[in-house]
């Protein structure tokens, strides 16, 4: 993945570009989307990308939340927010917990996968760490088919006369490749009134909705495209995938693949202990 200083050397700041409680209604259609998709009980969730925790902040209330991100400044900011949440600095390309949750929600960070490789990797993660049975949730910004170029302004003020203004331009500079881009220029003022501007280009990738369901299938899953409305979006504007595991007797019924055998053998040395 890219790099990016507003989820490094400016993450402090993030709470002012992008404050937890604008989330409320975007978690609020994640949960019900993981609860409506799946046959099974759903209380833990294992979330890849989790950035500052702000959709965390709110799915915490109904699921135990466990929360992978590789950035160390992202992290500090989610722990403040979301301290009794489990955090784990990992990549979710390569992430590896050596356990299983109920369901696993992967928000825009899965933005960040800029080629057909990384987002297979990501995928694949997903697949290891669900239970069979269970259900992944892939929110993407945009497939190829919906995508707009698009501008937007926002920020927020701090008690003390800290304060961040935003505006964020996207754009797709060649439609051939698998990638569009996010220009922020950010205007960061200290609370002593010095101001500094600062611009940060973020990679993202971008996939057509076949492309989507084909690698969700090759990984094990079965995959599904939902339209889900948003106040802030136009009606139609926004889909996500959801991604059922198999079950055990499904499952079985198809060659295991080499990370199916080795959490089968975790799962029967962590009985072997109980026992």
């Amino acid at each position: 993945m890219n790099t990016v200083a507003m989820y490094n050397e400016l993450a402090e700041w993030w709470p002012l570009l992008s404050p937890p409680e604008e989330y409320a209604e975007e978690a609020g259609i994640y949960q019900r989307a993981l609860l409506s998709h799946t046959n099974r009980p759903i209380r833990t969730v294992l979330e890849l990308g989790s950035g500052g925790g702000n959709n965390a902040s709110h799915l915490k209330a109904r699921f135990t939340m466990t929360l992978v991100e590789p950035s160390a400044g992202m992290l500090a900011v989610s722990r403040r927010l979301n301290p009794e949440c489990e955090h784990v600095q990992g990549d979710m390309r390569t992430a590896r917990l050596d356990r299983r949750f109920d369901a696993v929600f992967v928000h825009d960070a899965v933005c960040y996968m800029t080629s057909e490789r990384d987002l297979r990797a990501a995928m694949a993660t997903a697949f290891v760490h669900c239970e069979p049975g269970g259900v992944v949730l892939f929110a993407p910004d945009h497939v190829r088919e919906n995508f707009r170029t698009s501008s937007s302004h926002g920020g927020h003020d701090a008690p003390g006369g800290r304060g961040l203004r935003y505006l964020e331009w996207t754009t797709d500079p060649d439609p051939s490749d698998t990638h569009f881009v996010v220009d922020y220029a950010i205007l960061l003022r200290e609370p002593n009134g010095a101001v500094r501007v600062e611009h940060d280009r973020h990679l993202q990738g971008l996939f057509a909705r076949q492309s989507w369901l084909d690698w969700l299938g090759d990984a094990g899953f079965e995959p599904a495209v939902v339209q889900v409305d948003h106040s802030g979006l136009e009606p139609g504007e926004y889909e996500i995938f959801i991604a059922r595991k198999p079950a055990l007797r499904t499952m079985r019924e198809r060659p295991a693949s080499p990370e199916d055998r080795r959490g089968e053998a975790r799962g029967r040395d962590e009985r072997r202990a109980r026992a």
